[in-house]
């Protein structure tokens, strides 16, 4: 059986339902809303981490549940998670810019990573999660399937050059992963000033908050909020299904048992740039050259990467 199917364009695992995808695209951006964007594994839950520290003081989500509700991921909830969520806090998705429920009175920070990497950390994340029934997949079998684009949220490049067209846009911030990972510290002063000038002006004033929105976000801190993800969906499952929002009911009743399944390794994995070079054969980086070479015929946006060591 395929689990992935095509939804209005877009390829997607079934476990987001029609009924929250269709909820998710028609969800009207509040004045103020912020959306956390990226295309799968580019670094998006540390990104959302990020504008969490700062917007709670760098006070830790007490759980990954917590974390879930204060970060709704649009496309896996539905509308609901976004409309009940405490403001401010910002919305997670993965949708191209075409897609993407958009608002001139919204902020969109987008971040990418480089491709090679990102096709790593996707792989370990369709591995280790059960509802992607993917447990005894290889790098090799995934390889194949990302330059194809059927994962989640289709092609990486279709995704990334949608939102690269706005990287000058007033209301979108675009970030690279590697950006972030080499001035971790000047990024986190650049999104503070991005969500308001109250944020920025907060973190330049009080040092000792910078080091500890620093301290709350680094691999190891983050870990720990997003250990217990199994035990989110373990609990899920156990309530009654009238108990549950909308988007929740969904989500159950198209995974089912699925969730009671224990998910190995961890969501926030290495957190390292160039992971690329334990897994890629040569045979792949070729094919991955030529790849990019098709997708990026008229655009500059591997320059994002110059500096990074790709081949």
């Amino acid at each position: 059986m395929n689990i992935y199917r095509d939804f209005e364009g877009l390829y997607l695992r079934n476990m987001f339902t029609d009924r929250n995808m269709r909820s998710a695209l028609s969800y009207k951006p509040l004045d103020g809303d912020v959306f956390v964007v990226s295309y799968p594994k580019c670094g998006t839950t540390w990104m959302q981490h990020i504008v969490y520290a700062i917007y709670r003081d760098s006070v830790a989500p007490a759980s990954f549940a917590e974390f879930m509700t204060m970060t709704p991921f649009l496309e896996l909830l539905g509308a609901e998670g976004a409309l009940s969520m405490s403001r401010p806090g910002a919305i997670k998705t993965h949708l191209p810019f075409k897609m993407q429920p958009y608002s001139e009175k919204a902020k969109y920070i987008y971040i990418t990573r480089n491709p090679y990497d990102c096709c790593v950390s996707f792989y370990y994340h369709t591995r280790n999660i059960p509802l992607y029934s993917f447990e005894d997949g290889t790098f090799d079998q995934f390889f194949d399937m990302f330059v194809e684009g059927k994962v989640d949220f289709g092609d990486y490049f279709d995704h990334l050059l949608s939102w690269y067209e706005h990287r000058g846009d007033s209301n979108v911030l675009f970030v690279t992963y590697e950006g972030l990972k080499k001035d971790t510290r000047g990024w986190v002063l650049k999104i503070a000033d991005f969500l308001g000038k109250e944020y920025g002006d907060k973190l330049r004033q009080n040092p000792d908050v910078v080091e500890k929105v620093l301290s709350s976000i680094s691999v190891d801190s983050m870990k720990k909020i997003n250990g217990d993800l199994g035990d989110w969906g373990k609990n899920l499952i156990s309530v009654s299904l009238e108990a549950l929002p909308a988007g929740m009911k969904s989500l159950v009743e198209a995974m089912g048992n699925l969730l009671k399944k224990p998910v190995k390794g961890e969501l926030v994995r290495r957190g390292i740039v160039g992971d690329w070079k334990n897994h890629f054969s040569p045979e792949q980086v070729v094919k991955m050259k030529e790849w990019i070479a098709l997708k990026t015929t008229s655009s500059d946006v591997m320059d994002l990467w110059k500096d990074a060591g790709l081949p």
